[in-house]
């Protein structure tokens, strides 16, 4: 693990988390839904533990700003008045819990350098039930 001070965010994978939840389809908010239940549904003591060591990671690197930059960016893609078409017809619970694992994906690749892998891991192992590039290790689960 790099120390915080050192982390480089990786701005290839940012980007491509951007560029995924631009063409995320319903089918896909569903699954992450459905991932964000599986996941952290059964508690978010781990989940939280790994936020709050993403932002000091993030805010010992200095990068609070390009994490409010990110954190804009996919608001307006999720919640704003301009959000998504796909991501307006989920609205509401459904809605809600994709975005809390599209957040979560994103405070993880941007303090990836500051945190140990498992903190990582719960950032962003519900969205790579969606986006499996950000877990390559470990396949996405089958749906029941």
């Amino acid at each position: 693990m790099a120390t915080a001070r050192g982390a480089h965010p990786d701005k290839a994978a940012l980007d491509r988390l951007v560029s995924d939840l631009r063409v995320l389809d319903a089918d896909g908010i569903e699954r992450a839904a459905w991932a964000w239940d599986r996941h952290e549904g059964r508690g978010l003591d781990e989940y939280h533990a790994a936020e709050r060591a993403a932002l000091a990671a993030i805010e010992a690197a200095d990068l609070g700003s390009l994490w409010e930059d990110l954190r804009r960016t996919l608001f307006g893609l999720t919640e704003s008045q301009g959000a998504l078409v796909h991501w307006k017809a989920k609205h509401g619970d459904l809605g809600h819990k994709a975005e809390r694992a599209a957040f979560g994906a994103a405070l993880g690749l941007l303090a990836r350098d500051g945190l140990p892998h498992p903190q990582f891991v719960a950032l962003v192992r519900p969205m790579a039930e969606v986006l499996p590039w950000l877990l390559p290790e470990t396949p996405p689960l089958p749906l029941r």
